[in-house]
């Protein structure tokens, strides 16, 4: 019993240098033919928002607001896949929930 708790330990010790690691990593989605970019890092937290300026016309908002939602679902989507084959090299066939579980 005492060594399956040491096993448990160490891995969650790995899960959290991989954590730590994917941190640094940035992930960057893209929508409206490239116009609308959104990069997020390893704690999916965004880092930036890019917008072609022909997109900031009068009229454009809700196509905008469209293309910002469908950047950053993307740069999330790669991030997970990102993450994902990290977590496989240490942890085997290792799969993190998805929204769209």
């Amino acid at each position: 019993m005492f060594q399956k708790l040491k096993q448990f330990k160490d891995m969650r010790d790995q899960a959290k240098q991989i954590h730590e690691k994917l941190s640094h990593e940035s992930c960057e989605g893209s929508a409206g033919f490239g116009k609308v970019k959104v990069v997020i890092n390893g704690a999916q937290e965004v880092t930036s928002v890019l917008i072609d300026e022909s997109l900031l016309s009068v009229g454009e908002k809700s196509r905008l607001e469209g293309f910002v939602r469908d950047a950053t679902n993307d740069a999330i989507k790669k991030c997970h896949r990102i993450m994902a084959e990290k977590m496989k090299g240490q942890f085997g066939d290792f799969k993190l929930p998805t929204l769209n579980e």
